[in-house]
């Protein structure tokens, strides 16, 4: 039950996640840097913007080998679903609005959405996306701290995307803004419950024990004693 949750976030959060970059592309008012990165490889080769984070996200995958990195099936499954929806989502939405309520709106609206995606896809905790594991063995190798490695990355993204012709604006510093926060709040909300450490424990000793259980406390035989406390908290 609870492998089919955290399979249950996980997809829903790679494909809300693509929705949402959708959604701030169709504002047209900035994204995100990668995305930025990702709007101006398309605009340079004619491909879909989904076709481009896939292909980005398969070449930042293989920057892994060096760092000694390991992919889950998160890491992998985030490369391919989160390109796919964005590509679904631009299709079938309709042009920006005209109206810059209209479109401040929306973006707004895919910042948020951004942000539950996120919490929902690392609650589910099967392996980071390629770009945080990017950033994560880069810290491991330099021994440069998470936030200097990671705005490094992102810097350099946004200035080649803004050089290949990636939409960037007031969405962008909105995004670099209100992701952190936004994804700690949906973190808390849609966390799954860790396994006890006790129940750890009796699965590890029955394990190492060839999976004999392991016996709890004896029952008491006079009548009317009370019954013997579980080994596994309530």
């Amino acid at each position: 039950m609870l492998l089919t949750r955290r399979l249950v976030r996980l997809y829903l959060g790679l494909v809300l996640y693509g929705t949402s970059t959708a959604l701030q592309i169709r504002a047209g008012l900035g994204t995100g840097p990668w995305d930025v990165f990702h709007q101006g490889v398309a605009g340079r080769t004619g491909l879909s913007v989904g076709t481009v984070s896939v292909l980005t996200g398969a070449c930042v995958l293989a920057a892994w080998i060096p760092l000694r990195q390991r992919p889950g099936l998160g890491t992998v499954s985030n490369v391919l679903v989160v390109g796919l929806s964005m590509d679904a989502a631009l299709h079938l939405l309709p042009a920006a609005p005209e109206h810059p309520a209209l479109r401040a709106a929306l973006l707004v609206f895919g910042v948020v959405l951004n942000g539950a995606a996120t919490g929902l896809y690392i609650c589910a905790r099967f392996g980071p996306g390629p770009r945080d594991g990017l950033m994560t063995g880069l810290h491991a190798r330099t021994g440069r701290s998470v936030r200097l490695v990671r705005t490094g990355i992102e810097l350099t993204v946004l200035a080649g995307g803004i050089a290949l012709g990636g939409t960037a604006g007031i969405g962008t510093v909105l995004y670099a803004l209100a992701i952190g926060p936004l994804a700690q709040f949906f973190l808390r909300r849609f966390a799954l419950p860790e396994p006890q450490p006790r129940a750890r424990a009796r699965a590890a000793a029955e394990a190492e024990a060839g999976a004999a259980p392991v016996p709890g406390p004896a029952a008491d035989p006079r009548p009317g004693a009370p019954e013997p406390a579980s080994i596994l908290p309530g």
